[in-house]
């Protein structure tokens, strides 16, 4: 089988394409300039009959030729530089004491502001205020537990000014900082266990809402999860008010169509919660790709990113993560077991 650059005329079908899948593949030079570029260039058409097609950079200044200086091809692929100088910026962000501004980012890594802002969104699927907001939030979750104070940790994660922080401070960790810092101590979440037709069922809330959802075969299981998550929380089980939360979670289950109108009390980073209400945006009986869905959020090299935010999802079927399938429609890997994904699917598909 022929690789898709290996003949000549797929070479040249490729610097016709200005296919950027082809950098770093293969090169080629035009005679009548004296210049070699990479497949991608996007100076001005050449005549085949100028082109030759070279291996490497080196071997085609050892015929004679000098570098493009608009495609530049003995730097990385564009992507690769935008990539890296991305991967720098979130560095620079999580290693500094305060939060750096747009000018000063942007500068460090030689791209304009708005360049860098456009890129930086383009690759993270956030701004890089949003990118800074959330690390500093993910510092505190770390720190939380073992600080003196909520005062002390807060500071420590780079939070300036206490009063910014507690505006969203519930959002972000789920709960009051205080609580979270104890490992719920002091938050009471009530929650049930039942049955349905995909096995047991754990729907558990906070006074804001839902915030957690989950499947499994056993009861038991489910509830050390909740332990876990939550090891110094009062929890209060098989309330009979309760129980008609998780009867009306069922009924969703069962037939999703419905909606489920609860609140839902869920924290993740600024990115995770992005991709989980673009999750919710997708209606019953329709599935998308990893790949769409992070085009939806406006950032199409991020497919991987957006699985990893459906696998942190908590909330099981509320937010259907269950809806996001691999390119082509097959099935991917699903938190609460491959068979209840495909069984939601096909439900919700014939409802």
């Amino acid at each position: 089988m022929t690789a898709p650059y290996d003949t000549d005329e797929m070479r040249w079908t490729a610097v016709q394409r200005r296919d950027r899948d082809a950098d770093g593949r293969f090169y080629y030079s035009v005679r009548s300039t004296g210049v070699y570029c990479r497949p991608s260039c996007p100076s001005r058409g050449a005549l085949r009959a100028n082109v030759a097609f070279h291996a490497s950079p080196e071997e085609a200044e050892r015929a004679g030729f000098r570098p493009c200086l608009r495609c530049e091809p003995t730097l990385p692929p564009l992507a690769e530089r935008q990539a890296a100088a991305v991967a720098r910026a979130c560095r620079l962000i999580d290693e500094a004491e305060d939060t750096p501004s747009l000018d000063s980012l942007a500068q460090a890594v030689g791209l304009s502001r708005f360049h860098f802002h456009r890129l930086f969104k383009q690759h993270t699927g956030i701004t890089p205020k949003a990118y800074a907001a959330a690390r500093r939030t993910a510092r505190l979750q770390q720190s939380l537990p073992g600080a003196a104070s909520v005062t002390d940790a807060l500071y420590d994660a780079g939070f300036n000014s206490s009063g910014r922080f507690y505006e969203g401070a519930a959002g972000a960790l789920g709960m009051l900082p205080g609580r979270y810092r104890a490992g719920g101590q002091g938050e009471t979440i009530r929650f049930a266990v039942a049955g349905c037709s995909l096995g047991a069922i754990l729907v558990a809330s906070t006074e804001q809402g839902i915030c957690v959802i989950l499947i499994g075969d056993e009861p038991e299981p489910l509830v050390h999860d909740l332990q876990e998550r939550f090891p110094q929380a009062e929890l209060i089980g098989a309330e009979p008010e309760y129980e008609a939360v998780v009867a009306q979670v069922v009924s969703f289950v069962e037939t999703p169509r419905i909606g489920l109108d609860l609140p839902l009390d869920v924290r993740g980073t600024a990115f995770q919660r992005r991709v989980w209400e673009a999750l919710r945006a997708i209606p019953a009986g329709v599935t998308v790709s990893y790949a769409e869905l992070a085009e939806r959020i406006g950032m199409p090299t991020g497919a991987r990113a957006v699985a990893s935010a459906c696998a942190a999802n908590p909330v099981a079927v509320a937010i259907p993560c269950h809806r996001v399938v691999r390119t082509g429609g097959g099935l991917s890997g699903y938190r609460w077991g491959i068979e209840r994904k495909r069984t939601l699917i096909e439900r919700e598909a014939g409802q």
